[in-house]
């Protein structure tokens, strides 16, 4: 029995995408090419790979439903998330993208069942479930979200979790 299901993963996911967005639009757009260090993804690079990324799982799971992935099938659709990142190229681009790849990734996520989340399924180096899989891409947006956080205090923002913390802070304290 699956506890946290397709309705929860997708709410789940909307909380985390809505923070992303969050983070892109209190970004300005002439720090979007900011890089932390050398040999790293700018903050407009990471904010398109990430409004790109839901779409290999939703090719796999939701579109044609995969019960065994190949490397060539990963490598396909990786290939189109890195053509459809670069095609970001403006904050609003970036944005729209976040917004409308999120909700297209909730919805698909809300189409699952309890008994398709528990399938298994093979990959080149063993095999996960699409529950685990799927968590994955929600794990991957918080690691690189993250990222982003401290990118936001290395120019002078407070993120936006941060501000809504302290004036709750603030607002108990008077």
């Amino acid at each position: 029995m699956i506890y946290y299901g397709p309705n929860d993963m997708a709410e789940s996911w909307r909380t985390v995408r809505k923070n992303t967005i969050q983070v892109a639009e209190d970004i300005p757009e002439e720090k979007y090419s900011f890089r932390a260090a050398p040999d790293t993804m700018s903050v407009g690079e990471i904010l398109a790979h990430l409004a790109a990324t839901p779409h290999w799982a939703n090719q796999c799971h939701f579109v044609d439903q995969k019960v065994a992935v190949t490397m060539d099938d990963f490598g396909r659709w990786m290939g189109e998330v890195g053509q459809n990142s670069k095609s970001l190229t403006s904050k609003a681009a970036i944005v729209a993208a976040l917004k409308a790849d999120g909700d297209a990734f909730a919805a698909g996520l809300e189409s699952m069942t309890d008994a398709k989340l528990g399938e298994k399924v093979t990959l080149p180096n063993g095999e996960k479930t699409r529950f685990e899989m799927l968590l994955g891409v929600k794990e991957h947006e918080m690691h690189h979200r993250a990222q982003l956080f401290l990118v936001e205090r290395m120019l002078g923002i407070v993120p936006h979790l941060t501000r809504a913390r302290q004036a709750a802070m603030a607002a108990r304290n008077q």
